[in-house]
């Protein structure tokens, strides 16, 4: 009986034990509560004993379904990776390939990794998006890129796989004429506060509502890393950069580092990661191209 078990009932059972009835998994599978129902019951006929306790209002799972749960999840996941390795073996190489970067990753980095995919794929056309927070995230959710490098997002969206790259270290500056440059040894969050904080802004609606690292109520939004640089060399603000974009202007003095206390809101580096929609992993193009962008981002 066992060996007649179909993916279709393992994902029947993971829909209801994870919506709590039999009437939200059958809206979430655009199924019919009795077609639910009976796919359960024939389920629990298989394995020999029941999944979920009907007696209350709403279903509930028995000890031996709270058992095998997980392991549904693992052989559901298992399939899904398998069918979606054997969709990418059967399209081949990547006609296109369309990634979203963030503006933290390193540029060198980043320049080299196109340099060499041109060579290795020439007829394999490269977009590139380079945008910061949600803004990397929204053209993988749209369709419009198979991989996203996210890492001024701390989230990795539901949906997503994703494979680590590297940390950018980040710090955290001002020009040596701004009074926050002035202050010896550790400056406060109070001291902080009175000063304008220059911070990238979300061009997508993904992290409406959210904030990253704000410390100051006094907040200048800019969509470009550049300008918050420009911005940052003016006096016009402190705020935090990537460590490798502004090492220049730490050595010739234009910018000054601060001494912070710890604080979770700003982090010490960016984790960055390359991001996929599971069931569209990217194909040898693109499994390419993310394995380069793992070398060595401060070499």
């Amino acid at each position: 009986m066992l060996d007649a078990l179909t993916m279709d009932q393992l994902r029947t059972f993971i829909a209801a034990a994870d919506e709590g009835s039999f009437s939200a998994a059958g809206r979430k599978l655009r199924r019919a509560q009795s077609v639910v129902s009976h796919t359960l019951a024939n389920l629990e006929l298989q394995v020999g004993f029941a999944l979920f306790d009907r007696s209350a209002r709403y279903p509930q799972l028995t000890e031996a379904g709270r058992a095998l749960l997980e392991q549904a999840r693992d052989a559901v996941g298992g399939m899904d990776a398998f069918k979606a390795r054997a969709r990418t073996l059967a399209e081949g190489l990547e006609p296109e390939l369309a990634v979203a970067v963030d503006v933290m990753f390193p540029i060198a980095t980043l320049t080299e990794a196109v340099q060499a995919f041109h060579r290795t794929f020439p007829s394999t056309p490269l977009r590139l998006y380079v945008e910061a927070l949600g803004a990397v995230v929204q053209p993988l959710l749209d369709g419009q890129c198979r991989i996203a490098v996210i890492g001024s997002l701390p989230d990795i969206p539901q949906g997503c796989a994703s494979d680590y790259l590297t940390a950018v270290p980040s710090i955290t500056v001002a020009a040596p004429g701004h009074p926050l440059a002035k202050i010896k040894g550790t400056v406060s969050r109070v001291e902080l506060s009175k000063h304008v904080q220059l911070v990238l802004t979300d061009r997508s609606a993904l992290t409406a509502g959210r904030e990253f690292g704000v410390m100051s109520p006094q907040v200048w939004r800019l969509a470009d890393l550049g300008a918050k640089h420009a911005f940052l060399r003016a006096g016009l603000g402190w705020g935090s950069m990537p460590l490798h974009m502004v090492e220049g202007d730490i050595a010739d003095g234009s910018l000054v580092r601060l001494r912070l206390k710890a604080h979770p809101l700003l982090g010490t580096a960016f984790s960055m990661h390359a991001i996929w929609l599971k069931d569209q992993p990217p194909g040898p193009a693109g499994r390419w191209f993310v394995d380069q962008l793992k070398c060595d981002s401060l070499r």
